[in-house]
């Protein structure tokens, strides 16, 4: 058991990626799909909040489950699963304001009370949130949980910003941006790196989000109007380009010959 933690065999083992230029490219591109996707379907497409809900559940439940049983990285089932769960992150947020009236404010403090305990459960019982070390079904449950809880909190705290707090698409873009940008320079300068990474996730969904409504509203409403079918196609279309690129990295690494 102990060979689980040299850094050869954690590289192995772990079903996260790496955290690198790539991984926050597509996690951005990701929650503005999240938040695109969503809106083209339940409004555009016309299927409504409900249907798209329970097909996008669906679809979330067996990418997870693809996930689950993976016994590596795999690049393009970890990315479905989180595009997956950047569009069902949204529908909930949509759902409890738009279908059931919870104010923003209310949405966004529940969410970051349950991702708090999402935390301090899964650091009582594994003693660390590094994506580093997921290579137990335990801690990819927690840490799935937490990317879930993420992707909520982050879809409400946009709204609550750009919508009740009336910041707008474009500043709340800013915003949020320039938050990333702190937390990015804190990092550099020596910040905990757990902390900084889970941070930044969290600010990278209503970031992207925010982008995403930037992109697809009208522009009577304070948005660029190129609408949510072209802005998903386009954003969706580089997410594909960039997993490609992973998943044939990855398997040119493995197919290495060992170096003796």
């Amino acid at each position: 058991m102990n060979t689980l933690s040299t850094p050869a065999a954690s590289n192995w083992l772990n079903k996260v990626p790496e955290v690198t230029l790539s991984f926050w490219i597509i996690k951005i591109l990701s929650t503005t799909v999240g938040e695109t996707g969503a809106d083209f379907l339940a409004v555009n497409a016309g299927f409504g909040q409900g249907v798209t809900g329970a097909m996008m559940g669906t679809l979330l439940a067996v990418a997870l489950f693809m996930q689950l049983r993976t016994r590596r990285y795999t690049p393009w089932i970890y990315w479905l699963t989180v595009v997956l769960i950047s569009v069902v992150g949204t529908l909930i947020t949509d759902l409890l304001t738009d279908g059931l009236g919870v104010s923003l404010y209310v949405s966004t403090s529940a969410f970051a009370v349950a991702l708090a305990g999402i935390f301090a459960v899964w650091f009582w019982v594994e003693r660390t949130l590094s994506i580093h070390q997921i290579f137990t079904r335990r801690r990819e449950l927690f840490y799935w949980s937490a990317i879930l809880c993420t992707f909520a909190l982050g879809t409400a705290a946009g709204d609550l910003a750009t919508e009740a707090l009336g910041l707008g698409f474009t500043w709340g873009a800013v915003s949020f941006g320039a938050l990333i940008a702190i937390t990015y320079t804190l990092w550099r300068m020596g910040g905990n790196a757990v902390l900084t990474f889970w941070i930044g996730y969290i600010l990278t969904r209503p970031f992207g989000a925010s982008l995403g409504d930037l992109l697809t509203q009208a522009k009577i409403y304070g948005g660029l109007g190129i609408g949510a079918m072209w802005t998903s196609a386009l954003f969706l279309t580089v997410i594909v380009m960039l997993v490609a690129v992973a998943q044939f990295s990855l398997g040119s690494r493995m197919n290495a010959p060992a170096v003796k």
